[in-house]
């Protein structure tokens, strides 16, 4: 008795525990599975009942019959083709692709080539000399078309630009040219074209001259540099002459502007000048074999010239008779006028550029040297504009 009540009171033994197959003290099961071991403490929660599926009237049993098929991910199905076929078409598109890229860039070094030997014959950048002119046309007819006031301060500034730059050339080939008087002057002389009647204009001429006259005399009293007597006049002598070719020639195109459809008028002498000159230069580049005038201008042939003439007297005929509303016959003389007016003042800057030992005026405009490079033909060309409108006045359509 006091055995069986002995091993009942003891404790089991781990062999004994693992054989009934329940815990032991140290919370390990015996029956071949482990459980974990609670924290000293903490007491051992139920394991949680395994789930039920909810089915009933308001949620059905899941059927997985009724998702639909998961559509194809575009990379890997385009169009029904195969990875295979992607990556051919792929290739094939790099291919193209390559292959343009090789014209273009074969284009590029053919379109820098020519562009390279036309710039070693004409002896500058010929696109980038269109695309200003074109700027400057556009500047020059959209202030003749909308208003022609617009014009002044235009013709203000390119006059005070080109009477600097013509100083400033003068200067550095040796002459004394008081360069601000000169501006202040021309600038002046400018505006009174057409603020002021035609014979202000003239007396504007007159005072201009005087005045960077007198401004130079006291100028060479005060410096005192031994200049000869001959060095002077010809100092005196020039700076009256870039009153006359730049200010005044300018003034002389606002005395046009100022009458009645002077606008037009401007507008045409300007445009049969650039079309003169126009002519001649694809003419001469084209054709050219023969000089017109080796020692002063060896690029200038008589085929250019004959281009001249014929770019001229047309765009005379045209614009007179659709644009100024008179004869062919009297656009035809307004074309000669203008083109031979273009054509000595063309020669005589290439004159006056030899004899200071330049090649342009300036580098202020790219592909086309300074303003006066611009101007040379068509400020002398606004004398024979302005002297034609008063003469065919009187065949005038209005």
């Amino acid at each position: 008795m006091s055995d069986e009540s002995d091993s009942q009171d003891r404790p089991r033994t781990r062999r004994e525990a693992r054989d009934v197959g329940t815990p032991d003290d140290d919370g390990l099961r015996m029956d071949g599975e482990d459980v974990e071991t609670p924290v000293r403490g903490i007491p051992v929660m139920p394991a949680p009942a395994p789930a039920v599926p909810l089915e009933d009237e308001a949620f059905p049993g899941f059927d997985a019959r009724s998702i639909p098929p998961r559509p194809p991910h575009p990379a890997d199905d385009i169009d029904g083709l195969s990875t295979g076929d992607q990556s051919a078409i792929r290739e094939q598109w790099r291919a193209a692709r390559d292959e343009i890229g090789t014209h273009v860039a074969h284009a590029r070094d053919q379109f820098e080539q020519a562009n390279e030997r036309i710039n070693q014959r004409t002896g500058r950048n010929l696109f980038l000399a269109i695309a200003i002119g074109l700027v400057f046309g556009a500047v020059l007819l959209g202030s003749l078309l909308f208003n022609k006031v617009l014009f002044v301060p235009i013709a203000v500034a390119i006059g005070v630009l080109a009477t600097y730059e013509l100083a400033r050339a003068l200067r550095a080939g040796g002459r004394k040219i008081d360069v601000i008087p000169q501006m202040v002057a021309g600038g002046l002389l400018i505006v009174s074209g057409y603020f002021a009647a035609p014979w202000l204009v003239w007396v504007a001429l007159f005072a201009a001259v005087a005045f960077t006259v007198v401004w130079r005399v006291i100028g060479q009293m005060v410096e005192q540099d031994g200049r000869t007597y001959g060095a002077v006049i010809a100092d005196l002598t020039v700076g009256a002459f870039i009153q006359v070719y730049v200010p005044f020639l300018t003034a002389v195109a606002l005395m046009l502007l100022n009458r009645e459809n002077g606008e037009w008028w401007v507008l045409s002498f300007i445009a049969i000048a650039v079309a003169a000159d126009t002519a001649a230069y694809a003419t001469g580049l084209a054709f050219g074999r023969h000089p017109m005038a080796p020692r002063i201008s060896p690029k200038k042939t008589w085929e250019g010239f004959a281009g001249a003439v014929v770019g001229s007297l047309l765009a005379g005929a045209l614009l007179g008779y659709f644009l100024l509303h008179i004869p062919i016959w009297a656009g035809l003389v307004l074309g000669a006028a203008v083109l031979l007016s273009a054509t000595m003042g063309d020669l005589g800057e290439s004159m006056l550029k030899r004899d200071l030992g330049i090649k342009d005026m300036s580098s202020w405009l790219p592909g086309h040297g300074g303003l006066l490079d611009r101007l040379d033909s068509i400020l002398p060309s606004t004398v024979p504009a302005l002297a034609l409108y008063v003469l065919l006045s009187s065949w005038m359509v209005s």
